[in-house]
């Protein structure tokens, strides 16, 4: 009975796509203490299971703009304080071409009615970096700045 079990439970695995299995980092995984802040163009966009992913080319010359720290932000149901989170905000090191933006879920996108974004198009994001580095780098994003508005990214709105 046992030795079913567990063929069953290896069969099931193998028929599960890979896909499933590589979970995208969630907030336990990133340091926020350290909030970065990064801004370029897209590169390419990734859905994949359960979120999205922007690739991106970072400005050259990256620079905190200055109204980073006064932007108004959305409410969202999580309690995250917005401005102290800006008021520690540092550029992000430029040791890529190519940064991986995680959004989050198309769900949550939708929630929030982020305007489609296409290539080449201008995105800046506040995020956190992953406690281990991986290659290329990848920030989890709390704020999402597109089109001239800023997204929450961590809950839907209040």
């Amino acid at each position: 009975m046992e030795r079913r079990l567990f063929l069953g439970g290896l069969a099931l695995c193998a028929a599960t796509p890979w896909q499933l299995w590589a979970r995208p980092p969630g907030w336990g995984a990133v340091d926020t203490a350290r909030p970065w802040y990064v801004a370029g163009r897209v590169n390419a966009i990734r859905w994949t299971l359960p979120s999205v992913e922007l690739l991106i080319a970072p400005d050259p010359t990256l620079a905190l703009p200055a109204e980073l720290r006064t932007d108004r932000l959305p409410a969202q149901r999580a309690q995250v304080d917005g401005a102290a989170l800006l008021a520690r905000t540092q550029p992000a090191p430029l040791v890529a071409t190519e940064w991986t933006l995680l959004l989050g879920a198309a769900r949550l996108l939708h929630a929030w009615q982020l305007t489609p974004i296409e290539p080449g198009e201008r995105v800046a994001a506040v995020g956190y970096p992953l406690r281990a580095h991986p290659t290329p780098p990848l920030l989890r994003v709390e704020y999402l700045f597109h089109a001239g508005r800023a997204y929450p990214l961590r809950s839907p709105p209040a």
